[in-house]
């Protein structure tokens, strides 16, 4: 397995070795969508295929000094329209990938966890991973799930950390540290989360949940924070040299994620896990470098399907922080 990266340009470096991919930018008229498009390409990432108002895009492609042919983009009159074809362009083998432009992203969750005509796959849970490199610390950092669940239950959050741990041996680390984060790092059955978490660390321990080391319940200061850890007289492996937190539920983590951005200076690509191509969730006020990253993470993903197979596991079950929370139901295959 690959060495993993430290930082977000590492990943962006590792994912130029690889041949580009086609990526399906729905609703493309938007200056700091056709600016990542055109860096992308020049790197070798993607080849974009350009879907929404031709006359809108030629207008920002000239404005972002992208040049572009009209007959290659790939007309639609509104949102929706545009978000079912990027679909169909990944369905008919046409492309390898989404990306969100200046598009709602309800709009273009919809087309994306449409039971029939979108991109939902019947053996996994639809999540969301926020790779996020902090200054303040040594690796990047997997936040799930902060964007797409919204109060997920104990199996609902196996699926998640499962969703987490492919995404990160995909990318090289081979056996992902994850956090199961609570307000305290001991089991009160008054928050819920403490029994989710224990109950997680178990399920690693007996396979259920494999690939990684896993453990809670942590406290955010104790799972990034080895001294924070030996303070507290806590003995684990991963606490302070943690790779993935898995949140309690989506208001938590995205605030945590925007904190990290806002008040460390940190930044996050974001990814959809669990459907049958990667999809990439761009705020309107994300940094074209974050975009960049975001779309070098769609890069591997697209590879690492192709390479790296999920660890066998004992039971299987069935701002610049954009949110596209959604309903349980369309997270997770009916009956699963």
């Amino acid at each position: 397995m690959a060495r993993s990266p430290s930082n977000l340009d590492e990943l962006v470096a590792r994912a130029r070795t690889h041949p580009p991919i086609r990526v399906a930018i729905v609703a493309a008229a938007q200056g700091l969508a056709l600016k990542t498009v055109k860096e992308a390409t020049s790197l070798g990432l993607i080849e974009a295929k350009l879907i929404g108002d031709r006359d809108a895009i030629l207008q920002c492609a000239k404005d972002a000094d992208l040049d572009i042919k009209a007959d290659g983009i790939i007309s639609a009159t509104d949102e929706a329209m545009a978000a079912r074809q990027g679909v169909e362009l990944v369905k008919s083998g046409n492309a390898d990938a989404v990306m969100k432009g200046h598009i709602h992203t309800d709009t273009l969750m919809k087309a994306l966890l449409n039971s029939t005509s979108g991109l939902r796959r019947p053996d996994r849970r639809v999540s969301h991973v926020f790779m996020v490199d902090v200054p303040t610390y040594p690796k990047l950092l997997a936040v799930t799930d902060a964007a797409i669940n919204i109060a997920p239950d104990l199996m609902a959050k196996a699926q998640i950390l499962e969703n987490a741990i492919d995404l990160l041996r995909l990318i090289g680390i081979e056996t992902p540290k994850a956090a199961v984060l609570s307000a305290v790092e001991t089991i009160n059955p008054a928050i819920i989360s403490t029994l989710d978490a224990a109950s997680l660390t178990l399920m690693n321990s007996r396979g259920q949940i494999a690939g990684a080391i896993v453990d809670g319940p942590l406290a955010f200061d104790n799972a990034i924070s080895a001294e924070a850890a030996r303070e507290k007289g806590i003995v684990s492996e991963v606490a302070g040299d943690a790779d993935i937190l898995l949140v309690p539920d989506l208001i938590s983590g995205n605030i945590l994620a925007k904190n990290l951005e806002y008040l460390a200076g940190a930044m996050a690509a974001g990814v959809v896990m669990g459907l049958s191509a990667p999809v990439v969730l761009s705020s309107r006020a994300d940094p074209p470098a974050a975009r960049l990253a975001a779309l070098a993470l769609a890069v591997l993903m697209h590879q690492g399907e192709r390479g790296v197979q999920r660890p066998e596991r004992e039971a299987e079950s069935g701002s610049s922080i954009d949110c596209a929370a959604q309903p349980e139901a369309a997270c997770c295959p009916s009956g699963a």
